[in-house]
Parts: C-alpha cells; sequence; structure tokens
C-alpha cells in the first residue's frame, strides 16, 4: 500500500496568503509516502512546507511558476504507472477527451493534472483521472465563482486505486471526503500464432513458412 497526496494550484502568497488551518491538521508528517503537486505552488516556503509533510514531493511546472520545474512527470507504484501535468496543455482545458490522448502519449494509467480548480475523480477510456483542485480554494481566473478548496489522497494496492476527496465546505463536519475506487483493467493474454501450414510430401527442401521479422 502507498499513500500520495494530491496537491495543486496553491498560488500562495499571490491570491491567497496559506493553506486552510483545517488542511493543515489533516496533513501529519509520517502518514504520507508521497506527494504529487500539479503545480503553481508559486513560493519555496510553500514548497518546503511539503517537504515537511514527505520529503518525496513531485512538482510540475504550472503556468504561474517560476520554479524550473519539468512540465510532466511520470512516476510507477507497480502495476500502475501515474503520470503528472499541470493542465494547461489540455485544449478544450479539462476536457476528458483531450486528457485521454495525453495519457495515450504519456503510456499511464492514472493521469494527474490540476489547472481547473475543479476537483473530480473519473475513470474514462479506461483510464482514472484525477484533479485534485485548488487547495487553497484560490480564485481560478476562469470564473468569478467562489472554489471550494480540496485535495486528494490517493491509496495505491497493487491494480487498486482508492482515492479520497477532501473539501472544506461551509457546514458540519467543515472536511467532506468522498471515496472514489478505481482498478486497472486486467491486460488480456495475446492470442497464440495460428500454426504453419502443414507442408505437403512433395514439398522441397526449404521450402516452408519464413520469419515475418
Amino acid at each position: 500500500m502507498v499513500l500520495v497526496l494530491i496537491i495543486g494550484d496553491l498560488h500562495i502568497p499571490h491570491r491567497t496568503h496559506d493553506l486552510p488551518a483545517k488542511f493543515k491538521k489533516l496533513l501529519v508528517p509520517g502518514k504520507i509516502q508521497q506527494i504529487i503537486c500539479t503545480g503553481n505552488v508559486s513560493d519555496k516556503e510553500t514548497y518546503e512546507y511539503l517537504r515537511t509533510v514527505c520529503p518525496d514531493v513531485n512538482v510540475v511546472r504550472g503556468d504561474y511558476d517560476d520554479a524550473a520545474f519539468p512540465y510532466s512527470i511520470t512516476l510507477v507504484h507497480s502495476p500502475i504507472r501515474i503520470g503528472v501535468i499541470h493542465g494547461h496543455q489540455s485544449v478544450p482545458v479539462g476536457d476528458l477527451d483531450s486528457l485521454a490522448g495525453i495519457a495515450r502519449q504519456m503510456d499511464v494509467d492514472v493521469l494527474v493534472s490540476g489547472h481547473t480548480h475543479v476537483v473530480q475523480a473519473v475513470e474514462h477510456d479506461s483510464r482514472f483521472f484525477v484533479n485534485p483542485g485548488s487547495a487553497t480554494g484560490a480564485w481560478s481566473g476562469a470564473s468569478s465563482a467562489d472554489v471550494t478548496p480540496s485535495f486528494a489522497l490517493m491509496d495505491i494496492q497493487g491494480p487498486v486505486v482508492v482515492t479520497y476527496i477532501y473539501q472544506l465546505v461551509d457546514q458540519e463536519p467543515p472536511v467532506r471526503v468522498e471515496k472514489v475506487e478505481w482498478r486497472k483493467p486486467e491486460t488480456l493474454p495475446l492470442p497464440p500464432p495460428p500454426a504453419p501450414p502443414a507442408q505437403s510430401p512433395t514439398s522441397g527442401i526449404g521450402v516452408g513458412v519464413g520469419s515475418v521479422w
């Protein structure tokens, strides 16, 4: 079992000052084995805070990051391959068919992306797509509507990925948790190659079926 924190679009300090205190209470050091960040960390202090939660921090570059993070990452927790992008590479933004095309290009089972500031965990095209939303509830730039602060925890158990989505809501309890389970489809074995045709007794020596390679 591997527990992975998926977080992103923090925009600290440009659009908000800090992570919600209720989220910080949940992110206890020593319980998480890996962090995936979809970008827009924006400042070094926030990155260093994530490292206190778990030293294995994997960040992709968002459209507001100055740091030289990579634009994509591939992580492997066998048999699951996870691709990570910020999400602005998808056209239209957040479109599942476009994201599925990126997942095929990256040859991954799970694609993690952000940019929309809208949380999502859904199966599409036999793959699993996770968007943790904005952990701070930062304004997205695409809409004037309020953004619900959110993040995700991914529990990887072999071919099964159990994702817990955490959202900060204006009610009791203040943190709502939703569970989404996805299993990697089993790879069907390839059919055996057809048997070569039988040669007739009168066939000459050396006459047969040649290699296709």
